[in-house]
């Protein structure tokens, strides 16, 4: 157990096994836009969902120590991989610090739905873990609803690749969303954070099979204002200043990769840098914000 002493004036860190995170992080940027960020892409290490979950956790505890070092206020987990396998050990080895883990999005799923019917794209590993099984089985027995679970086979990798404009990502998206909707969901759920970065493809491939409307499901908005009452909760909101709120990149592989990824996804392009955990950081000195 690790008890920090917290600055209002010090970054919030967010990390992923990859560029999945940045769907959250952009949802933080938008309701609290004066906060400083920065981003770990664990790219070196992806995917996480094929690994045992020791090793998983091990893991997560170095990306998180790391950032810790670099002065951060709170932690968000912005992978549902690393949230069901650590992040209640996070909390327990830092219970001073604000930290948010990413939700299966069922709940809002549930509250969206007008037929009852929720379609599920996820992981596989994120599917079969017991957490999320008996979450589902509670909001079904408190709701009625229905939810029709598909897992996304290789689309994370595919994003995380920057192959968003593909046509093999288009034939993926096919063939995992088609049959949710020929089952009648009116309500998908993104269970993975990578999935919402291509929202404007899967909203094209819901348009080629129904006139309805179908809801989307995003959880990186309930992420950020869970982390918004956190920080207030704590007093470590950071108020608007002259200083403009800064973003920095950390990767455990390619920087010119996160870089692209930043300026691709978000028309970002904050500084990067590469890091060997358990090893130095390229640039050893800073950024400490």
């Amino acid at each position: 157990m690790t008890t920090l002493p917290l600055s209002p004036g010090a970054p919030v860190g967010i990390f992923d096994s990859g560029v999945g995170g940045l769907s959250v992080l952009r949802h933080i940027q938008a309701q609290l836009p004066h906060e400083h960020l920065l981003y770990f892409a664990d790219s070196g290490f992806a995917p996480y969902g094929d690994k045992p979950e020791d090793v998983v956790i091990d893991r997560v505890l170095g990306v998180a120590a790391f950032l810790v070092s670099r002065g951060v206020k709170a932690l968000v987990v912005a992978c549902n991989t690393a949230t069901v396998a650590a992040v209640r050990i996070l909390r327990e080895r830092y219970p001073s610090m604000p930290i948010v883990g990413v939700e299966p999005g069922l709940k809002p799923g549930a509250a969206s739905t007008r037929n009852g019917l929720v379609g599920v794209l996820a992981t596989e590993r994120t599917l079969a873990g017991d957490k999320f099984l008996q979450l589902r089985d509670q909001i079904v027995d408190t709701t009625g609803a229905r939810f029709l679970l598909q897992a996304c086979v290789g689309l994370a990798d595919q994003i995380e690749f920057g192959e968003t404009g593909a046509p093999a990502l288009d034939a993926m998206l096919e063939r995992y969303i088609a049959p949710l909707l020929a089952q009648g969901a009116d309500t998908l759920v993104l269970g993975c954070t990578h999935y919402p970065l291509v929202q404007a493809s899967i909203e094209r491939v819901i348009r080629r099979h129904t006139d309805g409307e179908v809801t989307l499901i995003d959880t990186g908005d309930a992420v950020a204002r869970q982390l918004a009452r956190l920080l207030e909760a704590a007093g470590l909101l950071r108020m608007a200043s002259a200083e403009t709120a800064q973003l920095t990149g950390f990767t455990s592989a390619s920087g010119t990769a996160l870089s692209s990824a930043f300026a691709g996804l978000l028309g970002q392009n904050p500084p990067v840098h590469e890091v060997a955990l358990g090893a130095t950081l390229s640039n050893p000195t800073g950024p400490h914000i």
